[in-house]
């Protein structure tokens, strides 16, 4: 049997989560592309599911990618697919994007 305890202590770590997962969004899609560039939006979708257990469809996960593109610190390349002429995007991190994660990361950490 769940106690009342128990119970408030579950609903304010999911709370939690769901805000720190929005605002948290940003420094670890860079921190893929750092890894993983080049990478696609769907291959992000995929890594962030297997680094976090966070779900997102490659279409809600455009709005943030077109605001980094926007912002210059990610780039995107359209890259021809084989056999099928679809040209698909590949994401890497500029050098002001590097810096921007970098900075990030040291006000989160230091």
């Amino acid at each position: 049997m769940t106690s009342e305890h128990d119970e408030w202590l579950e609903e304010m770590t999911s709370s939690w989560t769901e805000v720190y997962k929005k605002s948290m969004t940003t420094v670890v899609v860079l921190g893929i592309v750092r890894d993983e560039q080049p990478i696609t939006v769907q291959g992000l979708v995929d890594e962030l599911a297997e680094q976090t257990g966070w779900t997102f469809t490659e279409r809600g996960l455009y709005r943030t990618v077109r605001r980094l593109i926007a912002n210059g610190v990610l780039r995107s390349t359209d890259v021809p697919v084989p056999r099928t002429g679809v040209k698909r995007k590949d994401l890497t991190l500029t050098e002001l994007g590097a810096e921007y994660l970098e900075r990030i990361r040291g006000e989160l950490i230091g």
